[in-house]
């Protein structure tokens, strides 16, 4: 697909967005079933929950532009996604290994933020506001994940791999 305007590549980054969305949900029950944290467990068993309930919401602003819901391939989240994997074949101790699966989940929803940060901006500048308020939803939940991420990661999972080993 050839980008000649603002709304080719506003397309081409839902697309990718989508197959991002599409690649999260294949990935969080193997990081569920490494994490050893029930809260943490728990946080990726809501976001995978989440994340469906996003890709109906994209899978709307497809049908909003009279299109089909497609992705095109996203490199960024397959080697997102890819370090992941890697990590979690370490051998690690569990707390160790749950700090680094907020790591990585972190990754993936900073990701997110920025996609989906640019598409708001782009639906608002092609005057989309109802594309831009499924968006924006959107949005808002990626960065009050990462917030729980955080937030979990630094009241115990950080706490607890901090003291690992330690006399």
């Amino acid at each position: 697909m050839k980008l000649n305007n603002l709304n080719d590549l506003f397309i081409h980054e839902l697309k990718d967005i989508y197959n991002a969305e599409k690649q999260i949900t294949k990935a969080l029950p193997k990081m569920m079933k490494e994490a050893s944290s029930s809260q943490l467990k728990k946080a990726f068993e809501m976001h995978l929950s989440e994340t469906e309930k996003q890709i109906e919401r994209l899978e709307q602003v497809f049908d909003l532009l009279g299109m089909k819901a497609s992705g095109e391939k996203c490199k960024a989240m397959e080697g997102i996604i890819k370090e992941a994997q890697d990590m979690m074949s370490e051998n690690a101790d569990s707390d160790v290994m749950d700090a680094a699966l907020i790591a990585s989940a972190q990754r993936v929803e900073h990701y997110e933020i920025a996609g989906y940060g640019t598409l708001c901006t782009y639906a608002k500048q092609l005057g989309h506001k109802e594309i831009l308020k499924l968006l924006l939803m959107t949005l808002e939940e990626e960065k009050a994940t990462d917030l729980k991420l955080t937030d979990l990661a630094e009241s115990k999972i950080n706490v607890k791999a901090e003291h690992k080993g330690a006399k």
